[in-house]
């Protein structure tokens, strides 16, 4: 049975746990002890090892014949020195690994001012946090070239599910940006990213990175108002631009700064994926109807 080893199992890899458990055989790093029932509890064997402490990661050397890669960078600086550290870790086995999916962001890219992005389009990271991933990248690319990995980069924008929605900011009445002065933003399921990781894993080119998103881009407060309209909350009061810098925080500004609209050709073309949920709308569709089922099963309605 081939091995996987996933580096940062939090809610989306649990998801590829699911759709692939029993046909490999799972591990995961775990930096603390505390963490090990829960991942015995998937079926996942833990591995002890902190990627800010390279002298912890002996045992993950020839551990497995595929990688996922789901660890975040460090907080700080330019440089990701854990994936640095996870390279030279695999590195030192008796086998490389076959496969190495890492799990990017499409923050690599900037912001192109509303323009449709490919995977051609040249990175050009604003923010540190997003030049920490374009070294990862860089990084990876290099390593996989030079030994044969088949290391494959998907560049992910804004995760949702049903337990991932903005519920709390729109309770919170936080304001959005008017019409005119808004982004362009693209969001993917939480489920059909966990089956695009498990179609790089299988079909994925070598050194090839994949826009992880789904087929509707639309304007950050579009967004806003679709989830308080499918949830009965109100829509945020929008603001100009000037207005928000003045009001709202700085990592919550970041994120309006940067538009783009990802082309996800690739996914659909290389990896064959036909996507659960290609619109929000599909998503949030979904997710009511699991509320309204949870709430029918709470009450005692429904069908016997």
């Amino acid at each position: 049975m081939r091995r996987l080893f996933i580096i940062g199992c939090g809610d989306v890899a649990l998801r590829l746990v699911s759709l692939v458990r029993g046909r490999y055989r799972i591990y995961a790093l775990a930096r603390s002890t505390n963490r090990f029932a829960t991942l015995r509890a998937h079926g996942i064997t833990p591995v002890r090892g902190d990627l800010d402490r390279p002298d912890t990661l002996d045992a993950i050397a020839g551990l497995a014949h595929d990688v996922v890669h789901f660890a975040p960078p460090p907080p700080h600086g330019i440089h990701d020195t854990r994936t640095a550290h996870l390279v030279a870790a695999l590195a030192r086995g008796g086998s490389l690994p076959q496969r190495l999916v890492y799990i990017s962001t499409s923050g690599v890219y900037g912001d192109c001012a509303g323009a449709l992005i490919a995977e051609t389009q040249p990175v050009r990271p604003h923010t540190d946090r997003a030049r920490r991933r374009a070294d990862a990248e860089r990084r990876l690319r290099v390593w996989g070239a030079r030994t044969g990995v088949r290391v494959a980069i998907l560049r992910v924008p804004g995760i949702y599910a049903a337990d991932r929605l903005p519920l709390a900011r729109l309770r919170s009445a936080t304001p959005a940006l008017r019409p005119e002065d808004d982004t362009f933003i693209n969001h993917v399921h939480a489920d059909d990213l966990a089956r695009m990781v498990l179609a790089a894993l299988h079909r994925s080119q070598p050194n090839r990175s994949y826009n992880a998103a789904d087929d509707a881009p639309q304007r950050m407060g579009d967004y806003f108002d679709l989830v308080a309209d499918r949830f009965g909350l109100a829509r945020p009061v929008r603001i100009s631009r000037a207005d928000a810098a003045a009001r709202l925080p700085d990592n919550l500004l970041s994120f309006m700064s940067e538009s783009r609209r990802l082309v996800n050709r690739r996914v659909k073309a290389e990896l064959r994926l036909r996507l659960l949920y290609p619109t929000v709308e599909h998503g949030l569709r979904a997710a009511v109807a699991a509320q309204e089922r949870a709430g029918g099963a709470r009450s005692g309605e429904g069908p016997p």
